[in-house]
């Protein structure tokens, strides 16, 4: 049964999701926090003036964010956090619906790799970014249809047979556009303007663009015997995002700077600028060592002596499913943090890495687990490798335990939340060597 504090975590986790239905408001959400805790907000446009000690962050893009509290040790390096604020799920395409036959559809395009059966007869809405014209020029204002607005009705089992022989596939052109609306004499395409016009109180001409993603209406929630799990939409990777950001509020005047990254578009390859592929971390850690007066040969240093860890979620041991698992390695639901390993560099693990973790996981009283993937199977990957190489830092990488990943509706251990944010805030006050 997890204790009270571990409940009261989930529960915040449960809450920042619920405020988070798409990268730009997680991103958001997570800036609110840190102004409520006193960091200075920084314009990548403008100077930068870091005292010593200070607690800054700065947003991309609206979808990323690094925030940082500055070492009493310049030359001590660097304790770096990695997570994504992205989930796999299904975008508006920008001519974003058609009517078929008196009822109106929305144009969808697949984003990563979801579950796509997960989508069906759920209460959907919509949820992120809308570009509108204004007298002073395009501005940018969150979303959230809070609300179920869209639907994607399965066919009855009479017309589909082999559903539970063959699976629920949905061909992603023409059987995936959800369902918002009967048609009327207005164009689709018009109504869905009208709509998202309505809700920002806008004239619907004054709408320009959108990045809107299909999100669920339904709120996170504890469930179990003696509620020990809890149910939400983007634990993947929402949760560690939000350890993340724990970590970094809870440690104070640390010896090496501590700094969290929390990157757009992992689920479909990190290839942007707002992308832990892009240069959003150098063009931040350059203009930090340049504020503490440390030279290209010093900066050099303080990396060698840095660490980071990519925070990602793990696969828990499913009981219906041993086949799809390594025997060896059954990772347990509330059984702590996992340390993820891959011989083929698809995580950033290697011995020295997984040993320091151990380490934090054993100086902050956190058990923590190892993982390894099916030989048999391919292995996803995550920030982990494309910042250790960018970087040349020790990484490790781990997360929490999850089943379904990549479902709308993914499962996580109560207790585990806590003990990440546990490890993650030990890691970020760790001293030198």
């Amino acid at each position: 049964m997890p204790t009270l504090q571990q409940r009261t975590e989930a529960q915040q986790l449960v809450d920042f999701i619920a405020a988070s239905p798409s990268p730009w408001h997680a991103v958001s959400r997570a800036s609110a926090e840190l102004d409520a805790a006193g960091f200075t907000a920084l314009d990548e446009s403008q100077r930068w003036t870091l005292t010593d000690g200070g607690s800054y962050y700065v947003s991309r893009g609206g979808s990323a964010l690094i925030a940082f509290r500055l070492g009493r040790d310049p030359a001590a390096g660097l304790t770096l956090i990695g997570a994504h604020t992205d989930s796999p799920g299904l975008r508006v395409k920008p001519q974003p619906a058609d009517s078929l036959h008196g009822v109106d559809r929305l144009a969808v395009e697949v984003y990563g790799g979801p579950i796509l059966a997960t989508f069906a007869d759920r209460d959907l809405s919509l949820a992120g970014r809308v570009v509108v014209d204004t007298p002073t020029g395009p501005q940018t204002r969150l979303l959230h249809i809070d609300r179920p607005l869209l639907r994607l009705p399965n066919l009855a089992i009479h017309m589909n047979r082999e559903v539970n022989e063959a699976g629920l596939k949905f061909n992603k052109q023409t059987e995936l556009p959800p369902i918002f609306a009967l048609s009327t004499a207005l164009p689709a395409s018009e109504r869905f303007r009208q709509l998202l016009a309505e809700h920002l109180s806008v004239a619907a001409s004054d709408i320009l663009t959108w990045e809107l993603a299909v999100c669920d209406t339904q709120q996170g929630c504890f469930w179990g015997a003696d509620e020990e799990f809890i149910a939400a939409p983007q634990l993947d990777n929402l949760a560690s995002c939000h350890a993340a950001l724990r970590a970094l509020l809870a440690c104070q005047q640390p010896q090496k700077t501590a700094l969290i990254a929390l990157f757009d578009h992992e689920e479909v390859g990190s290839e942007s600028g707002t992308g832990a592929g892009g240069r959003f971390l150098e063009d931040v850690l350059a203009r930090i060592a340049q504020q503490q007066a440390l030279d290209a040969e010093d900066q050099q240093r303080a990396l060698r002596r840095s660490f980071f860890i990519s925070a990602d979620m793990a696969h828990a041991w499913h009981p219906n499913f041993p086949q799809a698992y390594e025997p060896g390695h059954r990772i347990r639901m509330n059984g702590g943090p996992v340390i993820k390993h891959n011989a083929n560099q698809r995580y950033s693990t290697n011995a020295e890495s997984a040993a320091r973790f151990m380490a934090i996981c054993a100086q902050a009283k956190v058990p923590c687990q190892q993982y390894a993937h099916r030989s048999d199977l391919g292995c996803g990957s995550t920030i982990g490798p494309i910042l250790a190489a960018r970087l040349g830092v020790p990484a490790v990488d781990i997360g929490s335990p999850l089943w379904a990943m990549h479902s709308l509706r993914e499962s996580a251990g109560c207790a585990d939340h806590a003990w990440l944010i546990d490890a993650l805030t030990a890691a970020l006050q760790e001293q030198p060597a």
